[in-house]
């Protein structure tokens, strides 16, 4: 009797656990949508927004995923993508005809590139440019890959190795992968282009500003101060190896091979290496366009030239600035018109963005401050915000204007998931950038991001949730100053800080804050990777050699 009532209390436990199970097959979203799919480790903030979105995204994920698929079998292949990124301009300066007429120098391939494709009025990056950089080939904040440091020759310091790059994630899919112009991830050999998973690279290893200002007719106006020997101390510099000179820049390599100095330092150098990357950038679509695989380029052009003769001045606003961003827009209108003479156009993703806000330094000669407060440096809207468009013929509506939020390492994760490449994403450590096909295909309004953290170096400095924005700077000790919070749209220059209106968000932001720390105690960050520099480089100048020895290793 016993042992018969045990056995029916046994089948009925077993048939409500079979009906609980089965129902959990046939709804799929209620658990499933508790967190992202795969074993990615997302922000924590990302991992709470699936958990109220997450059955929706899901669905949303499956018609994209039909959509890609139906595309890949038009096309023979997945879509080619290029980046292109360039230096220090603020939302407005280019792409907006209005704008245009304001500033004094016209941009209309850019006007057309935002009325055929989508802009971006909330594209966030990070301060400047080595870590913008970084968090675009890794997907994930610079604080984390320890590339937070702007690079300087000679630094003996990069992106280290086992950072896992779009190019290396793309790569191991099928793509075939090529980047040209300024990389600016340091001068050790493990942080070459070529090491990090370009076929092909043309890069630079530290900005423009050493091939600009580092001349001698700069010294003699005083641009540059106390490198060359005609202005050491004449009587008290006893060190006469205390300035770079004989550095290197420009390295060109093929994937598993030495690099090769490129070009040398001088202005004239310069001038035609912006002239070279473009064309390589134009031969590299002609070349691949008609192949059997994909292709992912970074072409992160170095754009600026102040070297001028008084006569090849054509815009009103008669500066260096205004004419280099000229130049741009043309050769961003070849990019467009080559990919449609070549018959890609329509399987081509095509993104353009600046890398930060203006250089105050350079003001109002250079960049400028247009709509939003604060330039390349700061934690302000101005310095994160940028100029951002992206363009696919026949896929992205025309004409958009977003206002969803979208930052530089969401096109990480982003251009994995349309490479077919998920599952090359690294599941060891976190991944910041966020999945946003859905927002290039089914436009405005579908953003799976509603916040950023805003680091200057090493430091968390101010953290953006929808609207509002919480700075966590020069914060009084106990109590939140009354500078720590401002409403974006209401107080877009972030210049009319209140704090009593926002009270109900401190502790949300707190909460925001102690989440993102510890996700951190769990992924340490990595450290700054140090190492000999110009290792690898095959025709290296004595002079550079002698300067590399100098550095020492840490």
């Amino acid at each position: 009797m016993k042992k018969s009532r045990f056995l029916l209390v046994e089948k009925t436990l077993l048939r409500l656990l079979s009906a609980f199970i089965a129902t959990l097959l046939v709804v799929g979203g209620s658990f499933a949508a508790d967190k992202p799919s795969g074993d990615i480790v997302y922000e924590t903030e990302y991992v709470q927004l699936w958990s109220q979105h997450g059955d929706k995204w899901s669905k949303e994920d499956k018609d994209l995923d039909a959509t890609l698929a139906a595309m890949e079998q038009k096309f023979g292949k997945k879509p080619n993508i290029i980046h292109v990124m360039w230096d220090d301009n603020s939302v407005g300066e280019v792409g907006v005809p209005l704008l245009n007429k304001v500033l004094g120098f016209d941009t209309p391939r850019f006007n057309k590139m935002a009325e055929e494709g989508i802009s971006f009025s909330r594209m966030y990056t990070e301060p400047s440019c080595t870590p913008t950089r970084a968090a675009a080939l890794t997907g994930r904040l610079s604080s984390r890959t320890g590339m937070f440091k702007v690079g300087f020759p000679v630094d003996g310091a990069g992106l280290n190795a086992d950072e896992v790059t779009i190019a290396e994630v793309l790569s191991a899919a099928g793509y075939k992968t090529a980047f040209f112009g300024k990389a600016h991830q340091g001068d050790i050999e493990q942080s070459y282009m070529q090491n990090q998973g370009f076929d092909v690279a043309n890069f630079s290893m530290y900005n423009q500003f050493p091939w600009i200002t580092w001349q001698a007719q700069a010294g003699v106006a005083n641009v540059i101060q106390g490198l060359f020997p005609f202005q050491w101390d004449k009587e008290y510099a006893i060190d006469q190896n205390f300035r770079p000179l004989g550095y290197i820049n420009q390295l060109e390599a093929k994937k598993g091979e030495k690099a090769k100095v490129f070009s040398g330092s001088g202005i004239r150098d310069y001038k035609k290496l912006i002239k070279l990357n473009q064309m390589q950038v134009i031969n590299y679509i002609k070349q691949n366009a008609a192949g059997d695989k994909p292709f992912y380029m970074a072409y992160w052009p170095h754009v600026y030239d102040p070297f001028r003769k008084p006569g090849t001045f054509t815009t009103s606003a008669s500066t260096w600035y205004a004419e280099s961003v000229v130049e741009l827009d043309r050769d961003m209108g070849q990019i467009l018109d080559t990919l449609k003479e070549s018959g890609i156009a329509e399987n081509t993703l095509v993104v353009a963005m600046a890398d930060n806000g203006p250089f105050h330094e350079l003001h109002p000669i250079g960049p400028h401050e247009l709509l939003l407060r604060g330039g390349k440096g700061d934690y302000l809207e101005g310095g994160v915000r940028v100029p951002a468009f992206a363009w696919w013929p026949g896929v992205i509506e025309a004409g958009q204007v977003s206002g969803d939020m979208v930052t530089v390492y969401d096109l990480f994760t982003t251009f994995a998931r349309l490479g077919g490449a998920m599952d090359q994403i690294p599941t060891d450590r976190v991944i910041d950038g966020v999945d946003q096909t859905s927002l290039l295909l089914n436009g405005n309004g579908h953003s799976r991001r509603d916040y950023v953290h805003i680091y200057q170096g090493d430091r968390l400095s101010a953290t953006v949730k929808q609207q509002f924005k919480r700075v966590w700077v020069d914060e009084r000790p106990g109590i939140v100053s009354n500078e720590a919070f401002t409403d974006i749209y209401k107080d877009p220059r972030e210049e009319h800080h209140k704090m009593p209106p926002f009270l109900w968000a401190w502790a949300p932001f707190d909460r925001m804050k102690v989440r993102h720390e510890r996700l951190i105690e769990k992924y340490p960050n990595r450290p700054v990777t140090y190492g000999k520099p110009y290792e690898g480089i095959e025709n290296l100048p004595p002079a550079a050699q002698a300067l590399a020895d100098r550095v020492p290793v840490r």
